[in-house]
Parts: structure tokens; sequence; C-alpha cells
């Protein structure tokens, strides 16, 4: 009797403590934690004349110290550029080339150029995700008459595809810069 006892007791604490349990089936939410994105490399060549614009946030966004800005040189009027722009983690050493990942995710990332009004410059994705929507880490960047004015790079993670443009595209912002330029 006192062997059935001990069953009932054990089989009992047993089923308390599964009831007790706080899974409740459901699957634990996985959080994909943004790309830490230092460095902003956009690169335009015409022949032989290249030009770099570059930010650089040495200790990525979160940190104390404002991103660097670099540019090789103005912009030729009335001319058409190759342009690929990059996105590095210059944190990790060797440094990790976060482009290949937008690239292999292309159906999740799209990259926008805004020139600010004034600045005459129009720009053109010549790359696209696996539905044929714009990526545009690679594009064209073609100049007119002479101005100066702000270029913003953005990447933006999960946009709304189709899209006319940064506006109406949604998704959320991994990066964005803006470069002072000059078209002489």
């Amino acid at each position: 009797m006192k062997t059935i006892h001990t069953y009932l007791m054990a089989l009992f604490v047993g089923i308390i403590a599964i009831s007790c349990s706080d899974d409740d089936g459901n699957e634990p939410i996985i959080i994909n934690e943004e790309e830490v994105i230092t460095t902003v490399r956009v690169q335009l060549t015409e022949g032989t004349n290249m030009v770099t614009l570059e930010s650089l946030d040495d200790d990525g966004d979160d940190g104390p110290n404002a991103p660097v800005f670099t540019i090789s040189g103005p912009l030729t009027a009335n001319t058409t550029y190759t342009g690929t722009v990059t996105f590095l983690n210059e944190i990790e050493d060797p440094a990790e080339d976060i482009t290949e990942e937008v690239e292999e995710e292309s159906d999740e990332h799209q990259v926008f150029f805004t020139p600010a009004s004034g600045l005459n410059i129009t720009t053109t994705a010549t790359n696209f995700d696996g539905n044929g929507n714009p990526l545009g880490t690679e594009f064209t960047l073609t100049t007119g008459d002479a101005s100066t004015g702000n270029f913003t790079v953005t990447l933006r993670h999960e946009p709304t595809k189709p899209n006319t443009g940064l506006a109406d595209a949604g998704g959320e912002t991994d990066v964005e810069v803006t470069f002072n330029v000059t078209v002489q």
C-alpha cells in the first residue's frame, strides 16, 4: 500500500510540475539584429575618372563619435558615371562586407539615392532582386549642369516592393548618410 501511495504521490507531483510549465506551445521569437554598418562607400567611374564618396563611423551608429565624410573630388557636369555602393562593418577584423548580405537578400533590401532640390543629379539602379525590382548596389549616376547640394544614400531593410521611391518604401533604415556634393 505504501508503494502505491508513493507512486501516486510521484505521479501527482509530476502532473503539477508539467501543468505549471510556462511553455504555452509558442515557438521562441527570433530577433534579427541589425548589422553594424560603419562605412558607406560610393564609387563613381566614368572612363579613367573615379570619384569616391565615403562615410566612416568608426564606432558604429550608437557610438559617441560622429561620422567622417570624404569626397575625392567634384563630379563633372553633364556626365554619366557607373556607380557601386559598398557597406562595411570595419569594427570586425577583418572587415565584414555587409554588401554581400544585402545582395544575397536582395528581395529584403533596397538602396535609395536622394539628391537635394537644386542638385543636378539623377540615378538609376542597374541591379535587381529576383522579382525584377531595383536593388541599387549598382547604378548609374548622371549629372546635369553645375550645382552643389546634399546627396543622400539610404539602405532600407524590408521595403515595400515595388515602390515609387523612398517616400512610399516603408521598411526600416539600416543606414543613411548625406554627402555634400559639387557638380562642376
